[in-house]
């Protein structure tokens, strides 16, 4: 049984952007940047920006920072670069760069996913945070994976977690 200890009592639209990290995708072929915006989308939020960037640390680290000043983005979805094959810099980069992590959310999609995958599951280095008022979650580029995290912990508790952040009454 899954408790609610808190229920929530608010529903809002959140501003979110969606980032592919890949050396191969395109806009066409990105499967895993598509589910992720379509299951945002049909929960009632936004999309300000969706876009690829390659799969290289000074790239996604300025990416980051331009996404920082230019919008105002109160969550920030990567699909891809998690694993542990010397090319997946997703997490190294924005692990470093956020101010507030929330272990939780990697411990908890780990544990989702051997449920579904097994013992691979332990290669997955999906990490959630938090950088000003901006909640932030970097997940494996996987289709299944993204489908799995946005579904049974980002959507259940992207309001609440914006709220916190955001100190909203």
């Amino acid at each position: 049984m899954i408790l609610n200890p808190h229920p929530d009592n608010y529903d809002f639209a959140v501003n979110c952007a969606v980032i592919t990290v890949s050396d191969t995708r395109t806009l066409e072929s990105d499967l895993s940047g598509q589910i992720i915006q379509q299951l945002l989308q049909n929960a009632g939020h936004q999309i300000s920006i969706y876009t690829i960037v390659k799969d290289e640390p000074v790239a996604i680290q300025e990416l980051l920072e331009y996404l920082e000043h230019q919008f105002e983005l109160e969550a920030i979805i990567f699909t891809g670069g998690t694993g542990i094959a010397p090319r997946d810099t997703t997490y190294d980069v924005v692990s470093n760069w956020l101010t507030k992590t929330i272990p939780g959310f990697g411990e908890i999609f780990r544990y989702l996913s051997y449920q579904e995958i097994g013992s691979r599951a332990i290669a997955s280095r999906a990490v959630a945070g938090v950088k000003n008022q901006t909640v932030v979650f970097s997940l494996p580029g996987s289709a299944n994976a993204v489908e799995l995290a946005v579904s049974k912990l980002i959507l259940p508790e992207l309001n609440h977690l914006i709220k916190q952040v955001q100190d909203r009454k």
